[in-house]
């Protein structure tokens, strides 16, 4: 297997998601193409030729499928980057990184945390914060592919405010046939949520996901203790370990 090489990538356009989020919609000549769920390598390289580089979940679908739901292209990589304090790269790309500047990338990288439009099963995909990213690449793959696939997302955030993706995923969930959002509020829930504010439950599984005898194709990402938690959940209720797959991150980098 040949090592993956470094390209260097233009910023095309911006979105902020949150206060703390923001989209970035990359050029990437040569861009070989991915899968829903694989993730890339960022470098920064100061003047003085220090660098830093972190790991970021692929956000778009592997056709290059847009937010808007028009194709940006073979050429486009869609990241999601979440400002961690004192992080190194994401306070300069959730930040001072502007339309047209170069950054490097290397990808894409990972073949099991990855779903496939030809794969056979009903999905739940399990989202703590952040972790969204790579189950939304997901979400939009099966749009863009044209399944009908049932999918199930339960999403956890701290408040209405934290959750990426928003307006996209209320016009999905609406338009997109077999396609069910739920969202966990662990800090504090909305008006009229009906769920008070608190860390992912058994309960919430059971009412949202998919029984253990459905067989779904379950993908977990997000902090690695809320990783651990609804794996557990998830074994405890049945469901066979073999047919979970988790991606996590920790509290820190960036």
């Amino acid at each position: 297997m040949s090592r993956l090489a470094w390209r260097v990538a233009y910023l095309r356009e911006v979105r902020d998601e949150t206060p703390s989020a923001r989209t970035l919609v990359l050029d990437v000549p040569g861009w070989p193409g991915h899968l829903p769920g694989q993730h890339v390598d960022v470098r920064l390289t100061a003047p003085d030729g220090y660098s830093a580089q972190r790991s970021y979940s692929i956000a778009s679908a592997a056709d290059g499928d847009a937010a808007d739901g028009e194709a940006a292209g073979g050429d486009t990589v869609e990241l999601t980057v979440q400002r961690v304090p004192d992080g190194e790269v994401s306070s300069y790309l959730a930040g001072p990184y502007a339309v047209g500047d170069p950054v490097e990338l290397r990808g894409p990288v990972g073949g099991w945390f990855v779903w496939r439009p030809a794969d056979l099963a009903p999905v739940l995909l399990i989202a703590g914060g952040s972790g969204v990213v790579p189950l939304m690449s997901m979400i939009r793959a099966r749009a863009a592919a044209g399944s009908r696939m049932p999918f199930r997302l339960v999403y956890s955030a701290r408040t209405p405010e934290d959750v990426l993706y928003a307006e996209e995923l209320k016009r999905r969930a609406l338009s997109d046939r077999g396609l069910d959002v739920s969202y966990v509020y662990t800090r504090r829930a909305p008006d009229g949520h009906g769920r008070p504010a608190g860390r992912l439950t058994a309960v919430d599984l059971a009412e949202w996901g998919w029984p253990p005898e459905f067989e779904p194709a379950v993908f977990v990402c997000g902090p690695t203790g809320f990783v651990e938690a609804a794996a557990d959940l998830l074994v405890d209720a049945g469901h066979d370990p073999r047919r979970i797959k988790t991606e996590r991150f920790g509290p820190t980098g960036g």
